[in-house]
């Protein structure tokens, strides 16, 4: 059965029961939408998306984090929704130019940026605006530009709808989100929920734990006496609690306060010495976690890029004391004359050997944190019978390497799509909202801490068919650690967002204010 309504492409969009539930609830209020990825947050913006046009009319203004989701929703309305012009806007759209698309369209999909600066610029009016859609609406925090829109946008009283497959854990992001946004209302819909059980595809998640090579052992022992080193001094100047369970959060935190406390004006020896050894733990920590997780290749490449750091003109003064350190040099000549790998290197080549050669129809999603390892696994991978692979990394340039500019990415997407490769290998570039095409296989190469990467990773596979994700860990290492926070965090956020719910509708959380476009308004999505 497809949704029947005069401003969507006729058979053409499958009528959900949890889809339409969420989007009669969203034209009535201001509303964050909490989906899996992969169950349609962008149906359920385009219903209400058609039924604004048909209360309201005016104008839509849809906004998205990067141009090639902008790009991305711009082709799925420009298919879908009737009767309505659709327009791009990004930086690459000269400002002249902006204004007349914003005059003769009446959707408006845009980069958030560009839309501030327009606005800054009094290039376009919000007063003609009857709904903003803030796609991955969890970035809605501190000075990032959803922010400034909304404020320019909430006296109006128009409506908003935020999308996102995952708010974040702590209830106080979540607040500010739903603070900055003008949101009234949540709705949460879970794999669990009755409404959406029966469109949920079975998702069998599978780890497979390895042990660290004795020599990359020895690696990450050799460097944890230097890191314990900058530790024990940065305790002994106060500036951090004597405590073992000191985090990379903790030492950029700590970061941050000595960079404050230097711009507002305060010199002395002892902070700068502060600054030079929280620097020193933070690149040493981060060449630990490299042998750890990722392996000999990662971790000499890293070392060898704080060589050359140190080496350069612009050399800063934390690298030039870490590589002048005993460790630093020992280690060093310790993984250039490493000849293994990280045992999940042959792992990885065997699962998705063994997934093309026994399904060769199916697509395979590889996630690697560091741009090395992403170099180094589709390199492997590349040499398997069978296996057609493709990278997808992020914008940032690199010595010796450029990265992929946005055009790229897309086509790259494009491509994989269409079944010219059938393995990709991502960073995190490949987490966020883009519509990775739906994949047989997700492999993690590592877990990682946050729950919202870790939720739109897996969320790559079981879209319309059964699916599997492979996340690798390695024993004793933060491998574990970041999978468990992971873990926790994702229960804890979806417990938050529910009670966020009652709190923000304390007497009836499906019912509340009408929205003003709604009054006396018979919904077309009432079937």
């Amino acid at each position: 059965m497809f949704i029947d309504h005069p401003l969507i492409k006729k058979d053409s969009v499958e009528e959900r029961e949890y889809q339409t539930s969420v989007a009669r609830s969203a034209i009535e209020r201001s509303t964050l939408v909490v989906l899996p990825t992969g169950m349609g947050k962008t149906v359920v913006a385009l219903l209400v998306i058609a039924e604004t046009l048909s209360r309201s009319g005016g104008k839509i203004l849809i906004l998205a984090p990067t141009k090639p989701l902008v790009e991305q929703h711009s082709r799925f309305l420009s298919d879908l929704l009737m009767g309505s012009r659709v327009a791009v806007m990004t930086g690459n759209v000269d400002p002249e130019e902006r204004e007349l698309l914003w005059k003769e369209n009446d959707v408006i999909v845009s980069t958030p940026q560009v839309v501030a600066n327009d606005l800054k610029q009094e290039r376009v009016p919000l007063d003609q605006v009857q709904l903003i859609v803030f796609d991955e609406a969890h970035r809605a925090v501190g000075n990032y530009a959803y922010v400034s829109v909304a404020e320019q946008y909430k006296p109006l009283g128009h409506l908003v709808l935020g999308m996102t497959a995952s708010p974040g854990s702590q209830r106080e992001k979540v607040k500010e989100v739903c603070q900055n946004l003008g949101i009234e209302n949540i709705e949460v819909r879970t794999e669990h929920d009755p409404d959406v059980i029966k469109y949920v595809q079975d998702v069998h998640i599978q780890f497979i734990e390895v042990d660290l090579p004795p020599e990359l052992r020895r690696a990450t022992t050799v460097l944890g006496s230097l890191y314990e080193e900058c530790l024990r001094e940065l305790v002994a100047m106060g500036m951090l609690q004597d405590s073992d369970r000191i985090s990379t959060k903790d030492l950029l935190a700590l970061g941050n306060t000595l960079q404050a406390r230097l711009k507002a004006g305060e010199r002395n020896k002892r902070l700068y010495r502060a600054l030079s050894v929280n620097a020193m733990a933070i690149k040493v920590e981060h060449a630990i976690g490299l042998g750890e997780t990722q392996g000999a290749s990662a971790l000499s490449a890293y070392l060898d890029r704080l060589q050359a750091e140190a080496e350069s003109d612009q050399s800063s003064k934390a690298a030039r004391a870490v590589v002048e350190t005993e460790q630093f040099k020992a280690v060093r000549t310790m993984a250039q004359s490493m000849r293994t790998e990280h045992p999940k290197l042959s792992r990885v080549m065997g699962l998705v050997s063994q997934q093309v050669n026994e399904h060769p129809n199916s697509k395979v999603l590889v996630f690697t944190h560091y741009r090395d390892t992403c170099d180094l696994v589709s390199g492997k991978l590349s040499r398997i019978d069978g296996v057609k692979v493709a990278k997808l990394v992020g914008q940032t340039d690199r010595v010796g390497e450029k990265g992929q500019k946005q055009k790229e990415q897309v086509g790259v997407l494009q491509r994989f799509r269409d079944g010219e490769f059938n393995v990709l290998v991502a960073t995190s570039v490949g987490e966020e909202g883009l519509d990775v095409a739906s994949t047989d296989l997700v492999v993690f190469y590592e877990p990682v801490p946050s729950e919202v990467r870790s939720i739109q990773r897996k969320g790559r596979t079981g879209r319309r068919s059964s699916g599997k994700v492979v996340i690798f860990l390695t024993k004793g290492t933060r491998d574990q650690a970041y999978h468990w926070s992971s873990v926790r965090k994702e229960k804890e956020m979806k417990r938050r967002l529910l009670g966020l719910k009652e709190e923000l509708n304390p007497s009836c959380p499906d019912e509340g204010t009408e929205h003003p476009a709604a009054k006396g308004q018979k919904s077309l999505l009432d079937f």
